[in-house]
């Protein structure tokens, strides 16, 4: 009996110890380490998925080690998906409205949405030279739900952004193929969102550490309208990293045109890059409206570090979960409320907050990986952060 309440004990002391080990392996997300960016409070999850509906799905492909060999590897790359419902968008579009920023980029269905105003495919994100092939699968996906696309109504219209993750990645490769882009939708859900080194940024880059896949939300107070701001970002920019307001690349020493600076420097960042955002709102918002808050992003984007270097693809795209725009309608107008002008102020600051913290979340989330040709993109030192936060009183 003595043997066996011993050999409990141990167990449970071991079981005790990896937990603990596992959970130092955790990296935090910026609340957990008391950076609570803005005034407003954030949804459940603090992710695009508070906007009830929205969903997001990632396929990561790791494969290969060593030098690059073009068209097989190594592989550090995926696609992430954004639905904004569980219904049929084809036939139930949602407005919607796209903003580029800086135009360096190969995304693909932004000159439709804003000709048009809708969105009428899930949203996808991969890396630059897979933009056609995530693209046709994506067309494929559609037909497959609606057969009568190109027949006997119109062709689809598929949303696909990029970033370029060659430093890391084979990116000639073009390894992400149907299948991932199958599972990607397959397995998009609600609730908390990955983040990090996973789905489509797997392979990037942020101002000079390892970025990817990060995401907030804002929740507005009632006498706002009581509506739900989330954001979803694709990190994979140059820029000088700062974290509520405290300059962090500039003290850790990484950013751009170091050499030409008085302040000491590890690393120098090229000043190249892109940012993927989606921007999700149940606000009941137009095509105009919903492009003004696109806009936005680009403010909680600068107050990160961002500066939109000239070989930077910078697009942004927001959609509204409040209303339905059938496909066929059966009347020649539709009547769908929209918040005023003077109500969007609120909308406005949340998006920017928003999109600043999930920014931070995407650099805190990512693990270091290391690509082809031993390329390394390393992971924040939170400890090192903490210090430099703490320097500049940006601990919450």
């Amino acid at each position: 009996m003595v043997y066996v309440l011993l050999l409990f004990e141990m167990l449970f002391l071991l079981s005790t110890a990896c937990h603990a080990e596992e959970e130092k392996m955790k990296r935090p997300r910026a609340r957990d380490i008391g950076i609570n960016i803005g005034i407003f409070l954030p949804g459940e999850f603090n992710a695009i998925t508070d906007v009830k509906g929205v969903k997001v799905g990632h396929c990561t492909l790791i494969e290969g080690e060593g030098a690059l060999v073009p068209g097989k590897g190594p592989v550090r790359t995926g696609v992430t998906a954004i639905l904004p419902h569980d219904g049929n968008i084809f036939k139930e579009k949602v407005p919607a409205a796209a903003f580029v920023f800086n135009g360096f980029g190969k995304s693909t269905g932004f000159h439709q949405i804003n000709e048009v105003g809708n969105l009428e495919t899930p949203i996808l994100l991969t890396n630059t030279l897979n933009v056609p092939i995530v693209a046709d699968a994506l067309i494929e996906w559609s037909i497959e739900q609606n057969p009568e696309i190109g027949i006997q109504t119109d062709t689809v219209n598929p949303v696909v952004g990029e970033v370029n993750d060659g430093f890391l990645n084979d990116i000639q490769g073009r390894h992400v193929k149907k299948e991932h882009v199958y599972c990607a939708l397959r397995d998009a859900k609600s609730g908390p969102v990955e983040e990090g080194a996973v789905g489509a940024g797997t392979g990037s880059s942020c101002m000079g550490w390892k970025g990817g896949i990060g995401t907030a939300s804002r929740v507005l107070p009632k006498n706002r309208g009581g509506f739900t701001i989330g954001v979803l970002v694709l990190t994979n920019y140059d820029g000088i990293l700062t974290v509520n307001c405290a300059p962090v690349g500039r003290e850790l020493g990484r950013y751009a045109y170091s050499e030409d600076l008085p302040y000491p420097f590890s690393e120098t960042q090229e000043p190249n890059g892109s940012v993927m955002v989606v921007v999700a709102t149940d606000a009941p918002l137009d095509h105009r409206q919903l492009k003004r808050v696109a806009k936005r992003v680009s403010l909680g984007l600068a107050r990160t570090g961002f500066y939109g270097s000239n070989g930077s693809g910078d697009f942004f795209i927001a959609f509204s979960t409040a209303a339905i725009i059938p496909h066929e309608p059966d009347q020649i107008t539709l009547k769908n409320t929209v918040m005023t002008n003077e109500a969007l102020s609120p909308l406005f600051l949340a998006t920017v907050e928003a999109t600043e913290e999930a920014v931070i979340n995407s650099i805190l989330k990512a693990k270091t990986i290391m690509g082809r040709d031993g390329n390394i993109k390393e992971e924040i030192d939170i400890q090192e952060l903490i210090r430099v936060l703490n320097k500049y009183n940006a601990i919450n």
